[in-house]
């Protein structure tokens, strides 16, 4: 069953974007019909980390209304194996389209979000898109909220820095509540090395503290850091636990056993 899946977090510096091209990624290695969207306009980076900075038109250009989303959409799928499709909305790296972005009103917002909610009919329903991955701005943004709204799975990038934690939960608490969506908690960057063994362990604390079920574990990888976002990891380092666990993450989002 297609879906939306919104990646968030309370603050920067989570991981949200390596997560988000990494579980786009996995799903189209694995055969799917995939979209990343990035939706985080006050620092867009997807443009970089998947090498499309001549892009010609922009996902800002579809949220206002000056094009269509098929004009947006970047196919990538030559970067991957596999039979799967892999495309990518961007957001507009340039200083104008930032500040432009940054200024929106309400109205626009809104408006905004029925153009995120038309993509359910546009690209999953008739052009048979499998997942869409919304990149989100951190925090509590408009344009964060309306892709929560929009979403069908959220997962929520945290680490174990204590205002990131505080901060999570409120956010989990005041909003998350509010739109009663479907959540996993990744924790990102764990220093434990042997966190992933100790799932059961893990998964009772985040349900203690969050209130929210257990998606994934992701150590604190020195490649990762060392490729300093020039790698689709899933497609360069495919027998890396990175890899393996973003394929267990993704497993366990298609398979809705996320509870």
């Amino acid at each position: 069953m297609s879906k939306i899946i919104a990646v968030h977090s309370y603050k920067g510096g989570t991981g949200k974007t390596l997560m988000s091209v990494n579980l786009a990624a996995t799903f189209a290695k694995a055969g799917k019909k995939v979209c990343v969207f990035d939706l985080d306009f006050r620092a867009p980076s997807l443009f970089a980390i998947l090498k499309a900075e001549n892009s010609e038109f922009w996902l800002n250009d579809y949220l206002n209304n000056v094009y269509d989303i098929n004009k947006v959409l970047v196919d990538l799928s030559s970067r991957l194996t596999g039979e799967g499709k892999f495309y990518a909305a961007l957001a507009n790296p340039g200083t104008e389209a930032i500040r432009d972005m940054s200024s929106k009103d309400r109205k626009w917002e809104m408006r905004a979000l029925g153009r995120l909610l038309s993509l359910r009919e546009t690209l999953l329903r008739d052009q048979k898109f499998d997942y869409i991955v919304f990149d989100t701005s951190p925090g509590l943004q408009y344009s964060s909220i309306n892709a929560i709204v929009a979403a069908d799975f959220v997962v929520v990038a945290t680490t174990g820095d204590r205002s990131d934690v505080d901060g999570t939960k409120r956010m989990l608490n005041e909003l998350y509540n509010l739109f009663e969506k479907k959540t996993g908690l990744v924790l990102n960057k764990v220093l434990d090395p042997t966190a992933t063994a100790k799932k059961a362990e893990w998964s009772a604390k985040i349900k203690t503290n969050y209130h929210v079920p257990l998606l994934g574990i992701l150590p604190c990888f020195c490649e990762i850091l060392r490729a300093e976002g020039n790698l689709i990891f899933v497609q360069d380092k495919p027998d890396h636990p990175f890899t393996k666990i973003m394929g267990e993450m993704a497993r366990k989002i298609e398979n809705n056993e996320v509870n």
